[in-house]
């Protein structure tokens, strides 16, 4: 394109920039309204103690049983795969819950929630560290607390629930 008709194009849009202009917007997040939600954090937390309890019930074959045992290390080993890969994913999700969409005035409300995420973030930590049926439910109760704070700075009522 020619620097004229550029100059002309540029000259059109400030034109129409004054005949009707964008009204001002602010936003409270990163993200527009309604883009966080503590739903995914529930997910993978709910697939951290799945995962946790498999691991638990998952029996040791007989050392004699070359092939039970491959079978048994295969099976063990995507299980702690999931658990941990999944156990991240609830950290990032409530990281940026708390980073992003938390502001001084929810603090105001709940003076806990600086020390609800950081607990719960080590709760996932643990959780990929160790195979620990506690703290497994305690990060899926720690999610729940957030799930409710969330929707409450919300005045929403949404239900907690879990899929299994």
């Amino acid at each position: 394109m020619s620097k004229s008709v550029n100059t002309m194009f540029n000259k059109i849009a400030t034109k129409l920039q004054d005949w009707f202009p964008a009204p001002e917007v602010h936003a409270h997040c990163d993200g527009p309204c309604g883009v966080y939600d503590p739903a995914s954090a529930r997910i993978t937390a709910e697939a951290v103690y799945s995962m946790t309890k498999k691991i638990l019930e998952l029996e040791v074959p007989a050392a004699s049983d070359a092939k039970a045992t491959i079978a048994y290390q295969n099976t063990l080993s995507r299980y702690i795969a999931i658990k941990e890969e999944q156990a991240q994913k609830t950290k990032e999700d409530i990281l940026i819950l708390w980073t992003d969409y938390f502001k001084p005035v929810h603090l105001d409300a709940y003076p806990d929630l600086h020390t609800t995420f950081w607990q719960a973030a080590k709760l996932c930590s643990a959780c990929k560290v160790e195979v620990s049926l506690q703290h497994a439910q305690e990060l899926l109760d720690a999610v729940q607390k957030i799930h409710q704070i969330f929707w409450a700075t919300k005045n929403r009522d949404i239900t907690w629930y879990k899929a299994s």
